[in-house]
C-alpha cells in the first residue's frame, strides 16, 4: 500500500495531468481540481525535449504524440536578412535516448487532450470549475474549501497550479517570479512546406525570431523583444511589423497573422523555491515550485519530471512521513536548478549584447544533466 490513498491536484497543466495518471495507475484515488469551465483549446504550439518524451512515453501514449506532433532532430541558425541566409544546421542531442527524437512540437491544447484522457482512463476524476479558497491541515489530511460551498478531503493536495500558484501561497512560501527583461509574442499560424524544424534568427527587429513545427499543417512562431507592456496592443499587427525584414518563412508567417491569428503575449519570469516544496500534506510541481524564461524549452519537461518523481516517491512509500516529499524536492531541486540558472543566464547575455558567452558549453551543461532518467 502506498504513502497516501487520495490525491488532490490542483490544477490540469501537463505536469498535474501527468502526476495524475501516473498515481491512478498505481490505484490511488485522484481528483484533479480546475478553476476553468472546461477544457481549453486555445493556445499557441509546445516544444517537448527528449527528457519530457521519456516520461510520456512511459505514459505509454507515445503513438498518439508521434501521430499528433511533429519531430525532428536538427536546430537550424539563420541570419536576419532577407534571404534568411542559412548559417548552420546543428544536430540536436537526443536527451531522451536515441530511440527518440531530440524534439517533438506540438499544439498545446492537442498535447493537454491526450494526456487528460490517458489520465481518466487511469481512473482519475476531473472536475472542472473547481476553485479552492482555503485550505487546512490536520495530521492526517488535508481540507479544501470550494467557492462554491464543496468541502473536500486528501491524504495530500500537491499544488500544479502554475506561475501564479494560489496553492503556494496558501502554505506560506514567499517566492514570487520576477520578470527577467525580456517580451515573448507568440502565433499559432499554419506552417509553411519549409518549415521542418526549429530554426533561429538572433538579431534584426526582434532579439530572437524563430519557430517550431507542431503538426502536419501547424506551427508557432515567436519574436522575443524588450517586455513591454502590451496589454491591449494589436498584437497580429504589432508582431507583423517586428516580423519585418526577417526572409525564409517569415514571408508566408507575416500573411497568417491577420485579424483571425491566435496571438498572445508573455513576459519571461523566473523563480526557484530554494526550500522544500512542501509544508505538511501540500507539495509544489512544476511553475508553482520553479519556471524558467523559454529560452532552452525545458518547462514542459521539467513539470512531467517533477510528476514522475513524486509519483515514484508516493507510490514507493509505505507510511506518508515528512521525508517522503523531502526526498522529492532533494532529487529534484539541483536539476530544477541547472535548468533555470541556465535559461536565465541565456537570456542575459542576450539582454547585455554578450558575444563571449560560452553558450555551447551551457547547453552542454544543461543536456549532460536532462540525459540522466529520472
Amino acid at each position: 500500500m502506498s504513502a497516501v490513498q487520495k490525491v488532490g491536484i490542483v490544477g490540469s497543466g501537463i505536469g498535474g495531468l501527468t502526476l495524475a495518471a501516473l498515481l491512478a495507475d498505481a490505484g490511488l484515488d485522484v481528483e484533479v481540481l480546475e478553476k476553468a469551465a472546461g477544457p481549453s483549446v486555445l493556445g499557441s504550439g509546445i516544444t517537448l525535449q527528449g527528457n519530457a518524451l521519456r516520461v510520456l512515453r512511459g505514459l505509454g501514449i507515445w503513438p498518439q504524440l508521434q501521430e499528433k506532433g511533429f519531430p525532428f532532430d536538427t536546430l537550424g541558425l539563420r541570419a536576419p536578412d532577407p534571404e534568411a541566409t542559412v548559417i548552420a544546421v546543428l544536430d540536436d542531442v537526443r536527451v531522451g535516448g536515441e530511440d527518440l527524437p531530440a524534439t517533438l512540437g506540438m499544439p498545446r491544447a492537442e498535447l493537454a487532450a491526450v494526456v487528460r484522457d490517458r489520465a481518466a482512463k487511469a481512473g482519475a476524476e476531473i472536475r472542472y470549475g473547481t476553485v479552492v479558497s482555503g485550505l487546512e491541515q490536520t495530521e492526517d489530511a488535508v481540507h479544501v474549501s470550494t467557492t462554491s460551498g464543496e468541502e473536500l478531503r486528501y491524504d495530500l493536495l500537491v499544488g500544479a497550479d502554475g506561475l501564479n500558484s494560489a496553492v503556494r501561497s496558501a502554505i506560506g512560501i514567499q517566492d514570487r517570479p520576477r520578470r527577467t527583461g525580456m517580451g515573448i509574442w507568440r502565433a499559432f499560424v499554419p506552417r509553411p512546406a519549409e518549415v521542418i524544424r526549429t530554426d533561429l534568427y538572433y538579431g534584426g527587429r526582434a532579439y530572437i525570431a524563430g519557430y517550431c513545427p507542431t503538426g502536419p499543417d501547424t506551427m508557432y512562431a515567436y519574436l522575443v523583444e524588450d517586455a513591454q507592456e502590451r496589454h491591449g496592443a494589436d498584437g497580429p499587427a504589432v508582431m507583423g511589423e517586428l516580423a519585418a525584414g526577417y526572409g525564409g518563412p517569415w514571408r508566408q508567417i507575416r500573411q497568417s497573422l491577420d485579424g483571425t491569428a491566435n496571438v498572445n503575449y508573455t513576459h519571461f519570469t523566473t523563480h526557484l523555491v530554494e526550500g522544500p516544496w512542501h509544508r505538511g500534506r501540500v507539495v509544489l510541481l512544476g511553475d508553482a515550485a520553479h519556471s524558467c524564461p523559454p529560452t532552452i524549452a525545458q518547462g514542459a519537461a521539467m513539470a512531467v519530471e517533477d510528476a514522475a518523481v513524486l509519483a515514484d516517491e508516493l507510490v514507493r512509500a509505505e507510511a506518508f512521513e515528512d521525508a517522503v516529499l523531502t526526498r522529492y524536492w532533494q532529487r529534484r531541486l539541483p536539476r530544477a536548478r541547472t535548468v533555470v540558472d541556465a535559461s536565465v543566464q541565456l537570456g542575459q547575455w542576450i539582454l547585455d549584447g554578450k558575444r563571449d558567452g560560452d553558450v555551447p558549453g551551457l547547453m552542454q551543461l544543461v543536456s549532460d544533466t536532462v540525459k540522466v532518467p529520472v
